[in-house]
């Protein structure tokens, strides 16, 4: 993750969820690092080794949240703001 980003998104190039995830993010204030599956394999092995078999994924702190769960999202999204 890079210094900047407060989250990980895994996500792939025709999911609209993730779409949603990263314009969440965007409204939200909240820096992100998009780790595409399908432009790079090295990110679908990494996802694949947290047991996620779908995207997207939003790792924020603990949190690992797949798809777009709004309650999660603004759960995790709090915590990181406090």
């Amino acid at each position: 993750m890079s210094d900047q980003a407060q989250a990980i998104v895994y996500s792939s190039t025709h999911c609209n969820y993730c779409k949603n995830v990263k314009q969440y993010l965007n409204d939200k204030g909240v820096a992100f690092e998009e780790r595409n599956i399908d432009l790079n394999e090295a990110y679908a092995e990494e996802l694949w080794n947290t047991g996620m078999r779908s995207v997207p994924v939003t790792v924020i702190g603990e949190y690992k949240i797949l798809g777009f769960n709004q309650t999660q999202l603004n759960k995790a999204v709090a915590e990181l703001q406090a």
